[in-house]
């Protein structure tokens, strides 16, 4: 429950305190004195989007406070501490929200700066705000598909048919786009072949291209080449005389000296081994000799093959390698057409599978929630006729479209609220018939039986009373009453049959402090309460009639707790 509310320079409040209890708290006050603007803070302190002109004139920040304490037993203390927000044995949350002039807003919970996205996504668990524009979300066709969900506790379920039918939308994309990319498949795989064959056929191989330019250098120099060679061969070799046959004629020498000096037999070694490498070379330079080839058909041969590679590379990238690896490339790319229809043919099993799990999941969806929208009907239907609406219809109709086409984001069904207020008139959607005060009690009727599902600890309403006068106001106070025994209400009211039901009444007040105009907010004791009461009742002069009536109304209240 909220224990305390704490709000500062927003809008026309300057300093406000609310201490909070258990059970029914009433605001009221005369129009325009700033109640609206209470629920208003405390909307921005669940989440609410803010707005610099909500800031007091003069003041750069406006800050709001409140105190929160759930129940040990509140399923919301997990998912609270799972986000860091509560420690361990802790059950209460306080909300800090600072709304400054410069746009740089900042939220704390329990001390700490926290993302306002984590407090948005609690907004709807931790306090349920009410006013008279949501009365419009009562006839909205998603809204009432919605209520009928959380009324059945189909969350999970629906969660699961999602799931089943996002998939299914998923997969018939990826075969709608595969059939699209087969029916271009001859045009495509054409020019595909086409390209794969041109880069097959030249089959170019990795350092292919540098090495043939070596060979085109080569051919383009082999006369000067075989007479380099040919001269080199018939020095060593070939001439007379030649550079080995003077080296046997050195080493004869030496070979002389070492007989009469054995320091020459190191020398005759070292001729021995220049000789065989001087042999060696000339038979290298003889095999290049013979190996060069004057044929200009080779030459020719290269070139033309320097130039396919050089226009395929203008064609297909830069590189040898890119040459390569859009072979590959194209390789997969027709491997995959040649595999499309098998591909296809998989692709409507798996989308086949993915439908029939989505219809079996819709029509658990269905068959569920006609379930609740009987149980529903019944609920409502209990709380109108103690809201005095007992010769009221209300029916929630499902209806299910099983067609081909019927098959949508929330299942096969269209939810529907159905109503009439005379005996004998026919059903018809609410939003068509329902006059405001029938709307108002039915926004009671409904809230009461959904907060005994969603379990929302705190509930507020403000001004939803529209158009209820006289005894169904009376009774409109006492299911509030009533609703308050499990979880805290608050309800912003001009009704003094309202006002007489509450646990706690605070009166809001405007008026002017040194020229500037300030809200305050005003504990009423029970003396204090019959005043506001008959005030209500009697409007600007307060009789003792009236001061008679609020003494019963709040007689009659306390007796029917």
């Amino acid at each position: 429950m909220l224990t305390e509310l704490r709000i500062a320079n927003f809008a026309i409040i300057d300093q406000l305190s609310l201490e909070c209890a258990r059970g029914f708290h009433v605001l009221t006050g005369e129009t325009g004195a700033g109640k609206s603007i209470i629920i208003d803070a405390i909307a921005l302190l669940v989440g609410g989007r803010a707005d610099e002109s909500l800031i007091r004139a003069e003041a750069d920040e406006a800050v709001l406070e409140a105190a929160i304490v759930l129940p040990p037993a509140s399923p919301l203390l997990a998912r609270l501490r799972e986000d860091g927000l509560l420690g361990d044995g802790d059950t209460e949350l306080i909300i800090r929200r600072v709304l400054s002039r410069s746009g740089r807003h900042k939220l704390y919970v329990n001390g700490n700066l926290t993302p306002l996205r984590t407090l948005q996504s609690l907004a709807g668990t931790l306090i349920d705000i009410h006013g008279q524009h949501e009365q419009q979300s009562l006839l909205s066709v998603q809204s009432q598909m919605e209520a009928l969900d959380a009324f059945g506790r189909l969350k999970e379920m629906r969660e699961s048919y999602v799931r089943a039918y996002e998939g299914w939308r998923a997969c018939k994309q990826e075969r709608e786009e595969l059939a699209a990319g087969l029916a271009q498949r001859a045009q495509r795989e054409e020019l595909l072949r086409f390209q794969f064959k041109e880069l097959q056929e030249t089959d170019v191989k990795a350092g292919e291209e540098a090495a043939l330019q070596a060979e085109r250098h080569r051919l383009a120099h082999t006369h000067r080449l075989s007479e380099l060679s040919q001269e080199s061969y018939d020095a060593l070799y070939g001439g007379e005389p030649s550079i080995l046959g003077l080296l046997g004629t050195v080493r004869d020498r030496i070979k002389d000296l070492a007989a009469i000096d054995a320091q020459g037999k190191e020398w005759e070694a070292l001729c021995d081994g220049a000789a065989a490498q001087l042999r060696e070379l000339a038979h290298h330079l003889r095999i290049y000799r013979d190996g060069l080839d004057q044929d200009p058909a080779r030459l020719a041969d290269v070139e033309e093959r320097l130039d396919r590679i050089q226009r395929l590379k203008k064609k297909y990238g830069g590189t040898e390698e890119a040459l390569l690896a859009r072979r590959e490339e194209l390789q997969s790319e027709i491997d995959a057409l040649d595999s499309g229809e098998t591909r296809l043919g998989e692709m409507d099993r798996r989308l086949g599978a993915a439908r029939e799990l989505a219809d079996k999941l819709a029509e658990r969806l269905t068959r569920e929630r006609t379930k609740a929208s009987k149980k529903l009907d019944a609920r409502v239907m209990e709380e109108l006729a103690a809201l005095r609406m007992d010769r009221t219809r209300f029916e929630v109709a499902v209806t299910t479209d099983r067609t081909g086409d019927g098959l949508g984001p929330h299942g096969r069904d269209q939810v529907e609220y159905r109503f009439s207020a005379n005996e004998g008139e026919p059903l018809q959607p609410l939003a068509r018939v329902a006059s405001g005060g029938e709307l108002s009690r039915v926004m009671l009727a409904m809230k009461t039986v959904l907060a005994e599902a969603d379990g929302v600890p705190i509930v507020i309403f403000d001004e939803i009373d529209a158009g209820v006068g006289g005894g169904a106001a009376a009774v409109m106070g006492k299911r509030l009453h009533a609703l308050a025994k499990h979880r805290q209400v608050f309800c912003v009211t001009h009704l003094p049959q309202i006002a007489s039901q509450a646990d706690v009444h605070y009166v809001i007040e405007k008026s002017v402090s040194k020229k500037r105009t300030v809200t305050r907010a005003r504990k009423l004791v029970p003396g204090d309460r019959q005043e506001e009461i008959a005030r209500m009742l009697g409007g600007l002069a307060v009789t003792n009639a009236a001061r008679r009536t609020a003494a019963e109304l709040m007689g009659e209240a306390d007796g029917g707790s």
